[in-house]
């Protein structure tokens, strides 16, 4: 029998201070699946007028918000409680990236729960308290300073690398989709696109002088070879020489 999927953990922001950095911290959120915020004490109270166009589209977190007063009513149905904080606050607890804990969200039974703080001055010592683990990144010690939106999204993209599929009860994401690259032309037609550039070249006067005309044409052979030509971009490039090839035969005729 396989084991439960643990729900996604929820993102608590705690006395957050300005609208627009919940409403990206929303964005963050939904871009990686998650869609449940809790937020302790906002400094502007709530709703925020200001949110909703930094969330970029992400209304449906933002509608979903609840308010709580303190950090032990927002996380009191968790099992599981994170606080994330780039400094040192005498509380002697385990110490995580937020990729050793997002393996361990996913492992534990219950629902998660993860502590951002207010961007002037992050969570206070009693907030970490209520926690049971501290998540944290190696960050410059001369500028140890992240965005609200930018810890959100670190630690959310971490627990999405992790998601089970859809058909394993997870949260469906997907890859940005990417163009198909066309195959590489074979060697016959690279080598035509080649002799019909040289043989303009030749005719224009571009070999000059006779006894560099070798080590031009290999410098040019190498640059034109280099990429990766598909069948598509080497018709298109011999159609343009033969647009030039024509007019210039037109002008002298």
């Amino acid at each position: 029998m396989s084991k439960a999927v643990a729900p996604p953990p929820v993102i608590v922001l705690v006395r957050p201070q300005l609208g627009e950095n919940i409403g990206k911290a929303a964005r963050a959120m939904l871009n990686f699946g998650l869609v449940e915020m809790r937020l302790v004490a906002p400094r502007d109270g709530w709703p925020n007028p200001s949110a909703g166009p930094a969330a970029s589209g992400a209304d449906i977190v933002l509608e979903k918000a609840r308010v709580y007063e303190t950090v032990a009513d927002a996380v009191a149905d968790c099992a599981h409680v994170y606080a994330t904080t780039v400094r040192k606050r005498g509380v002697t607890k385990p110490v995580m990236t937020p990729e050793e804990a997002s393996h361990e969200i996913h492992r534990e039974e219950g629902r998660s729960a993860i502590l951002f703080g207010p961007e002037r001055s992050g969570l206070e010592t009693d907030d970490v308290a209520v926690a049971r683990t501290i998540v944290t990144v190696p960050i410059n010690p001369e500028f140890g300073s992240l965005n609200l939106a930018q810890a959100v999204i670190l630690v959310a993209y971490e627990w999405s690398k992790h998601v089970p599929s859809s058909a394993e009860g997870g949260v469906s994401l997907a890859q940005p989709t990417q163009e198909e690259l066309d195959p590489p032309a074979p060697q016959e037609e690279l080598d035509g696109m080649i002799g019909q550039l040289d043989a303009m070249l030749e005719e224009s006067g571009y070999y000059f002088p006779p006894d560099r005309v070798p080590s031009t044409k290999r410098t040019l052979r190498t640059l034109l070879t280099k990429p990766r030509w598909s069948s598509q971009e080497l018709r298109t490039l011999r159609g343009v020489l033969s647009a030039l090839e024509g007019k210039k035969r037109h002008r002298n005729g």
